[in-house]
C-alpha cells in the first residue's frame, strides 16, 4: 500500500503543482501580496496531499515564535520545506544563490522575499542582503534557513554551514532552533510511510552569544528528536 500512496501522492502534488508554478510569475507582477496567497495555495495543496493521501499529519511540541527572529530548522524532508510556511506568519527563506539563477523563479522567489546568502558575494552583494534582511524584519516577518544545508536521513547530525552563522553574527536576531523527524515517514528516497511528524520548538537562543556556543546549542537543539547515539560533527 505505502508505494500506492506514494504515487499517488506525487501525481496528485507535481500534478497539481503546474497551475501555481503557473501563476507564480503572473502574481508576481502585481507584487508581493498576490504572489503570497499563489505560495499558500500551493503550500495548503501540499499539505492536503500528505495528510489525505499519505496519512501524514504533525505535532508541535513548544511555541512557535510569531516575531521577526531567525529559524532553524531541522531539514530531513520536502515536508518541513513545505510546511514552514504554514507553521509560520509569512516567513521568508534563505536561500542559494544557485537557485536564484533559476529563470523567473528566481526572480519571483526574490519578489515574495527570499533572501539570498552567497558566500562569495563582494561587499556590495552583502549590503544588498542585508538591506532585503532588514525590509523582511521591518515588516514583522520571520526568517527561516536550514543550517544544515541540505537533507539529511533522519538519525544524522552534520556541521552546521556558515551561513547561519553569518545572518546570526550580521542581523542580530534571537535563534530559535526546530527539530523535526520528518524523515521517518517521507524519507528523500523510498516509499513514504503514514504517522505524525513531530516538530519540538528548542529554547530561544539570543543574539549576540560567541560563535561556537550559539552553533554548539543550535546543532544541539535541531537534533533533539534524533535517536541516542546519533552520529555528530
Amino acid at each position: 500500500m505505502n508505494p500506492l500512496r506514494t504515487l499517488a501522492y506525487q501525481i496528485a502534488f507535481f500534478g497539481g503543482s503546474v497551475p501555481f508554478v503557473l501563476a507564480t510569475p503572473v502574481a508576481a507582477l502585481f507584487g508581493r501580496r498576490p504572489l503570497t496567497k499563489v505560495v499558500y495555495g500551493w503550500a495548503r495543496l501540499h499539505e492536503w496531499c500528505t495528510r489525505v493521501i499519505l496519512n501524514v499529519r504533525h505535532q508541535v511540541i513548544g511555541e512557535l515564535p510569531r516575531e521577526p527572529v531567525l529559524v532553524a530548522f531541522k531539514h530531513e524532508s520536502m515536508y518541513e520545506t513545505v510546511q514552514a510556511l504554514l507553521l509560520l506568519d509569512r516567513p521568508a527563506p534563505v536561500l542559494k544563490q544557485e537557485l536564484m539563477n533559476v529563470p523567473v523563479w528566481g526572480w519571483a522567489c526574490q519578489k515574495y522575499g527570499g533572501i539570498v546568502v552567497d558566500r562569495d558575494a563582494g561587499a556590495k552583494a552583502l549590503k544588498a542582503m542585508l538591506a532585503e534582511a532588514k525590509e523582511i524584519i521591518a515588516e514583522g516577518r520571520p526568517i527561516y534557513i536550514f543550517p544544515e544545508g541540505t537533507r539529511v536521513p533522519h538519525g544524522q547530525a552534520p556541521e552546521l554551514k556558515s551561513g547561519l552563522a553569518g545572518l546570526y553574527r550580521l542581523l542580530k536576531l534571537p535563534v530559535v532552533p526546530i527539530a523535526c523527524d520528518s524523515g521517518l515517514l517521507i524519507p528523500k528516497k523510498g516509499p513514504k510511510r503514514s504517522g505524525v511528524v513531530t516538530f519540538k520548538v528548542g529554547e530561544t537562543i539570543p543574539p549576540g552569544l560567541p560563535r561556537e556556543e550559539a552553533e554548539a546549542r543550535i546543532h544541539a537543539a535541531i537534533n533533539a528528536l534524533n535517536p541516542e547515539g546519533s552520529p555528530r560533527p
